[in-house]
Parts: structure tokens; C-alpha cells; sequence
């Protein structure tokens, strides 16, 4: 039984011991742009992303197929509720919508 507690008592001490050196690494908010504004870039990381390797250049496409879905969403919730308003009958798959 004490040969436990002194383990115990023993990484205890140890892991109180070098929590002050691990804190010491720690950003110390030293050089801060503005009170509470003390974030700075990794080093070797550019100040300014654009022009840099950093800099996302995305296709025009991928950006755009966000919207492009939305405007499909749109145009069959219409259908649906168009559809809907003129018979009483609500049907979600726009495939099986009755055509003209």
C-alpha cells in the first residue's frame, strides 16, 4: 500500500513540476497590434496571404456550383408547389408531377 501512494505522490510531483516549463514555451502576448489583439502568424507564414502560397485560387465552377444547386432547389420546390395548388395533392419527387 505505501509503496503505491509514494508512485502516485511521485508523478504527481513530476507532472506539477513541469507544467511551468510547458507554460514558459507558450505565446506570452507580448507583442500584441492593440490591447486584446495579440495573434501572430506562425513563423515563415506571410503577413499577407494574397500573392503568397497560401493564396486559395479557386475555379470560378466550384465556387458557382453552390448557387447552381440552390437555383435547381428552387426551380422543383416551384413545381411542387405550383402542382400542389392546383390539384390538393402534394407529390415530392418532380419526376412523377402530372405534365400538362
Amino acid at each position: 500500500m505505501k509503496f503505491e501512494h509514494r508512485t502516485v505522490a511521485l508523478a504527481l510531483a513530476a507532472a506539477l513540476c513541469s507544467a511551468p516549463f510547458g507554460a514558459a514555451l507558450a505565446y506570452d502576448g507580448t507583442k500584441c497590434k492593440a490591447a486584446g489583439n495579440c495573434w501572430e502568424p506562425k513563423p515563415g507564414f506571410p503577413d499577407k496571404i494574397a500573392g503568397s502560397k497560401y493564396d486559395p485560387k479557386h475555379d470560378p465552377k466550384e465556387l458557382a456550383k453552390q448557387q447552381t444547386s440552390i437555383q435547381g432547389m428552387e426551380a422543383r420546390n416551384q413545381k411542387r408547389i405550383a402542382y400542389f395548388k392546383k390539384s390538393g395533392k402534394w407529390i415530392y419527387e418532380v419526376d412523377k408531377i402530372p405534365a400538362e
